[in-house]
């Protein structure tokens, strides 16, 4: 195959330039094999698109070109049936076609027009969406001239997923649909839909109307005397969920509907309660995190959930069903005496061979239908099902195992394919959990483990990104995190490795947020995004900041201003780190070798107060536990802003390296937010500090969290949504470590801070 990526390195700044015109084809994922030679052919509103008459599934892919071009390139082009002329765009099955792959298409660029013949629908369609991208190779309108490209191609993997999430936060149909559109595009065939979980109840299911009535709506939690929120859920009809796998199927993606069981079952448990082990009824669940509800192990709720897979299965068309399986704490089954009977009437020994004979038991019903089970990791826990399937998503050791047995396995481990992880560290993140996953985490992602032999290898079907959605309460929240980090997920999963590039990744992503940007997509643009530091203690003591940019994948040219002015390609060149005296303002943006603007401009504040204050991301854990999570204000905000990074474990954070010469006062920006983690076991581990008062104080402490103390500053007793805390510093002087710990009791709120700043002696702390 022809090479036809390249870059420039600029090494005085560590950074690659995008090399103008350096690929020319901007296709992701990039196809199998691909060469470049002869003329190309120029694309105009006259050149139809052809198909074979009577080729109902050739005309409606060729349709989809047709509506895709004229939205993203505002180019109409007319579909055609008959016999093709000179100057045409062809689709064709052709049994004959240079693919053995039912997915895999060849496309050919000649003067002549542009070819895609596939032997099946799949192939054509996939063709279809490589010739829209060659058709938008940038951001633009009209005319479009191709270069004389011959691709052969196929995909790597069968399974190519993202799961959505809609049990935790509801998406509409319209917003389902969305999702849809965006994975077609990214050569992704499988759309694993999250439907039920301890939060909500999302599938209409005929015979048990109370899953929807009660099951799928949940009373947001309040702090203190915080207004009560709007109740909050919804659900699909059984018409809606038709309609969605149909449009998915003309997209050729498959829906794999996710009914988790035997965990993860609160909304129904509150639906019914003698679905539940307990017997009583408890509330739809609004914690995030591991419940306690299981359903019971009788032959009553197995028929239940039979009869609910009977309506499931006449919806879904998917060969396989997942039933989760993951996350089943089995505390309430150990307390039962009726559970621990059942359990001595069929021999069983633990609670997880208990779980394996539950999960055991949807198997057979399913393979009876002939459908396939496919569940999480923890269904290899006290056996599973000869036929079970295994998505890994406890790191790969689950898929390594399963692979091992005999069974086929999808890898979607956490935290490496799991799209709530944050994306950056920037102060302007939004909402997820850390540690960040990079856009080269993604690409850099191997789904086929070392361990496994040639043999094991095989039963990896491919690779899965999950988008938990409980810090996702708007699409465009779920549009920051997903984009573009599915577009290095769909390279990895459809380009065979031998042909990953990521330098030649970066090269295309231009034209990708062309596209993204047309289609109104909120993309983080996080990889490209300027960072802009100093050292604080240094510019404080001297007056002057030495400034250093850079940004996460250390591609394009950054340019600056320190005017106050928007930086463009006329502004100064970044080579290496520049002084500037305080006060200044600095504002960078990295651009393509276009000029067009990577990502938004970043701007950074130099002066004495902007660098005596942190913000809420650029505090530390206290020692003794690395869990961080960055929220909003409240479970169901509808704003990306304002964000608090906190440790659930700890209400505690760290002030790193605050210069004290001359500081007499601390302010504190801090919110009150919902304690709604239902932590399972662990939650022995949340620690309880002593307080002097019933509500609590933040206790400053110097060098460590036992160190001495230099504030105490009361907390409120009305537990406002936002507060300002401030108060007199004990004088000291060097540089110390702050440890700020907040000694609330830890059944009410947990405090997040959005900055501490450092007030001198000559300032008053508003």
């Amino acid at each position: 195959m022809k090479k036809t990526s390249c870059v420039l390195a600029i090494a005085l700044c560590g950074l690659t330039a995008f090399a103008h015109g350096a690929t020319p084809v901007n296709l992701i994922p990039m196809p199998a094999q691909l060469s470049v030679n002869g003329q190309g052919f120029t694309v105009t509103a006259q050149t139809p698109i052809v198909v074979d008459s009577g080729d109902a599934d050739a005309r409606r892919t060729a349709e989809y070109l047709a509506s895709l071009t004229a939205h993203t390139r505002h180019l109409q082009l007319a579909v055609k049936t008959g016999a093709p002329d000179d100057g045409a765009i062809v689709l064709k099955r052709d049994p004959q076609a240079p693919v053995a792959n039912a997915e895999g298409y060849a496309l050919d660029v000649t003067p002549q027009g542009i070819r895609i013949t596939a032997r099946d629908e799949a192939g054509l369609f996939y063709g279809a969406v490589t010739a829209w991208q060659l058709l938008t190779p940038s951001q633009g309108s009209g005319d479009v001239r191709v270069e004389p490209v011959h691709i052969r191609d196929e995909p790597r993997f069968a399974w190519r997923g993202m799961m959505l999430d809609s049990a935790r936060h509801f998406w509409t149909p319209a917003e389902v649909r969305s999702v849809i559109d965006q994975m077609a595009q990214h050569k992704l065939n499988t759309l694993h839909w999250h439907l039920t979980d301890d939060q909500g109840w999302r599938i209409e299911i005929k015979r048990y109307p109370e899953l929807t009535r009660i099951g799928a709506w949940r009373t947001p939690p309040t702090v203190g005397k915080q207004p009560q929120p709007a109740r909050y859920g919804g659900f699909y009809t059984q018409d809606d969920i038709k309609a969605i796998v149909a449009y998915a199927t003309e997209r050729h993606i498959r829906v794999v509907p996710e009914i988790d069981m035997p965990g993860h079952a609160q909304a129904a448990v509150a639906s019914y309660p003698e679905l539940g082990v307990t017997g009583t009824r408890p509330p739809v669940s609004v914690d995030w995190g591991v419940n306690p509800y299981l359903y019971n192990v009788d032959d009553h709720t197995l028929q239940f959930l039979q009869n609910v897979l009977d309506e499931v299965m006449a919806l879904f068309p998917s060969t396989y069903i997942h039933v989760g399986g993951d996350e089943a704490v089995k505390d309430q089954w150990k307390a039962s005496a009726a559970v621990q009977a059942r359990m001595k009437a069929l021999g069983i020994k633990s609670e997880d061979a208990m779980q394996s004979w539950f999960i055991d038991q949807m198997g057979k019903y399913l393979a009876a239908h002939d459908r396939r089970l496919i569940g999480w990791d923890e269904i290899l826990e006290g056996g599973v099902p000869a036929s079970a399937t295994v998505m890994s998503w406890r790191g790969t050791q689950g898929a390594i195992d399963a692979a091992k047995l005999g069974h086929d396995v999808v890898l979607s481990p956490a935290p490496q394919l799991y799209l709530d992880q944050m994306q950056s560290d920037l102060p302007d993140e939004t909402t997820g959990r850390l540690p960040s996953m990079s856009l080269q985490s993604y690409y850099d992602f191997e789904a086929v483990p070392k361990a496994l032999s040639a043999a094991q290898a095989k039963h990896v079907l491919g690779m899965q990104a999950n988008l938990w959605t409980e810090h996702m309460p708007t699409m465009r929240h779920v549009q920051h995190n997903v984009f573009p980090r599915i577009a290095a997920l769909s390279e990895a999963a459809w380009t065979p490795t031998k042909e990953h590039d990521w330098r030649g990744f970066l090269d295309r992503m231009p034209s990708q947020l062309a596209r993204y940007r047309v289609q109104d997509i909120a993309y983080a643009d996080s990889a490209f995004a300027a960072s802009i530091d100093t050292d604080r203690n240094v510019a404080i003591s001297s007056g002057q900041a030495n400034v250093k940019l850079s940004n996460q994948a250390k591609v394009g040219s950054l340019h600056y201003t320190t005017d106050g002015r928007e930086p463009d390609a006329s502004s100064p060149l970044y080579v290496r780190p520049f002084t500037v005296k305080l006060p200044t303002t600095i504002k960078a943006v990295a651009l393509a070798a276009d000029g067009t603007p990577l990502a938004e401009a970043r701007t950074r504040v130099l002066d004495l107060p902007s660098l005596r204050t942190r913000s809420t991301g650029e505090l530390e854990n206290c020692p003794g536990s690395d869990f961080r999570l960055r929220v909003q204000p409240t479970p169901d905000a509808t704003s990306m802003a304002p964000t608090y990074l906190i440790n659930v474990f700890d209400n505690c954070r760290l002030y790193r390296a605050a210069k004290l010469d001359g500081i007499a006062a601390i302010r504190v920006e801090t919110a009150s937010l919902p304690r709604n983690y239902a932590l399972a076991h662990e939650a022995k581990l949340v620690k309880a500090y002593p307080s002097a008062t019933p509500q609590g104080e933040l206790v400053v402490r110097m060098d460590s969290c036992k160190g001495k103390q230099l504030a105490s500053l009361p907390l409120p007793t009305d537990q406002p949504a936002t507060f300002t805390l401030k108060g007199d510093l004990a004088k000291q002087a060097g540089t110390h470590d702050l440890c700020l710990v907040f000694t609330s009791p830890i059944t009410g709120p947990i405090y997040g801070v959005g900055a501490v700043t450092l007030v001198p002696a000559d300032k008053p702390a508003p």
